[in-house]
C-alpha cells in the first residue's frame, strides 16, 4: 500500500507542469530570467542597467532620470510599482559609489515612496540593496535599490506556495502612472 502511495508521488514529479496534490503553479517563462540573469552580465556592454538609460523611458521602464542616478521598474516586479534605484556608473557594491550618488539614490528612494503613496496607496514599503550573487543580487555587476510597495495580505498562499505572482497591471500602464505621478510632484 505504502509502495503504491510512493509510486503515485513519484510519477507527478516526472510529469512538470502537471497538476498534482501539491497543487503547483508553473512558470517557466521565468526561465529566461533564472538562466541569463547573473552570469550574463560581465560588464557594461551585457548589462540592461546600463542599456537602459540609452533606450527612450517608455521603452526602458524608466519613470525618472536624475544627475548621477535613475529609477526604473523592475521588469519581474514582486509587487505592482516595484523600482529600482540605479547609478548610471556600471558599479557593483554600495562602497563603489560616490557621495553624490549615495544621496542622489536616497533621495530618489524617497521620492519613490511618495510617489507610490500617491499612486498606489500601498501600506508598507520593502528598501533594500542585495550585494553580490550570493546576497542575491540578480544583477550582481550593477547596484540597484529596491523599493517595493506592500499591502495587507500581499503575502498570500499565491507567492508564498505557488511561488506565482498575480500582477494586476501591465509594466506600461504602471510606467506611465508614476512618471506622471513623478512629474507633477516635481514640476519643471
Amino acid at each position: 500500500m505504502q509502495e503504491e502511495a510512493d509510486r503515485s508521488v513519484t510519477d507527478d514529479f516526472e510529469l512538470a507542469g502537471v497538476p498534482d496534490s501539491f497543487q503547483r503553479l508553473w512558470t517557466p517563462y521565468r526561465m529566461a530570467y533564472i538562466k541569463g540573469g547573473q552570469d550574463q552580465v560581465k560588464d557594461e556592454a551585457s548589462c540592461p542597467f546600463c542599456a537602459g538609460p540609452g533606450r527612450t523611458d517608455e521603452e526602458a521602464l524608466i519613470v525618472h532620470r536624475g544627475k548621477t542616478c535613475y529609477v526604473i521598474l523592475n521588469l519581474f516586479p514582486y509587487n505592482p510599482g516595484h523600482l529600482l534605484v540605479c547609478p548610471y556608473r556600471h558599479v557593483p557594491n554600495y562602497t563603489d559609489i560616490t557621495v553624490e550618488e549615495t544621496a542622489e539614490m536616497a533621495a530618489l528612494a524617497q521620492q519613490s515612496m511618495r510617489v507610490l503613496r500617491k499612486v498606489s496607496n500601498p501600506a508598507g514599503f520593502n528598501l533594500g540593496m542585495n550585494q553580490g550573487e550570493a546576497g542575491g543580487a540578480g544583477i550582481a555587476a550593477h547596484l540597484h535599490q529596491h523599493i517595493v510597495p506592500r499591502w495587507n495580505g500581499d503575502g498570500n498562499f499565491f507567492p508564498i506556495i505557488a511561488q506565482t505572482k498575480a500582477i494586476p497591471q501591465t509594466l506600461s500602464e504602471v510606467r506611465e502612472a508614476i512618471a506622471e505621478a513623478w512629474d507633477s510632484e516635481n514640476p519643471s
